[in-house]
């Protein structure tokens, strides 16, 4: 039996090909509409990214612990501004326990009024 070399097709005229190449995208990407806002919000990730590293090596493995402590004070208090920043260093460490956090506050906060 004899074996015959048969090459690949191209994905334009093989129903089999064109179903199983990734598809290109119709848009581009990245087009830097927004290059202004997108440099913001990497500047304010980075600046997260250090207080919660700065933290954590402070704090060891209990620092998403200790920053949801700072958060619920500063919510208590009526530290609109600390909630926030707490809020956001401990979402930063432990993603969970600050959606946790944001939602009992909230809770609470509908059950008072």
């Amino acid at each position: 039996m004899s074996v015959h070399f048969a090459a690949a097709r191209s994905t334009s005229h093989s129903p089999i090909a064109r179903a199983l190449a990734k598809k290109a995208c119709a848009r581009a990407a990245n087009d830097n509409g927004d290059a202004a806002r997108m440099a913001a919000e990497a500047s304010s990730f980075d600046h997260m990214m250090r207080a919660a590293l700065k933290h954590f090596a402070e704090h060891g493995m209990g620092a998403a612990e200790a920053a949801r402590r700072q958060a619920e004070q500063a919510h208590f208090t009526g530290d609109v501004a600390g909630y926030e920043w707490w809020l956001g260093v401990c979402r930063t460490l432990d993603r969970r326990l600050a959606d946790r956090v944001q939602r009992r506050l909230a809770t609470r906060d509908m059950l008072i009024y």
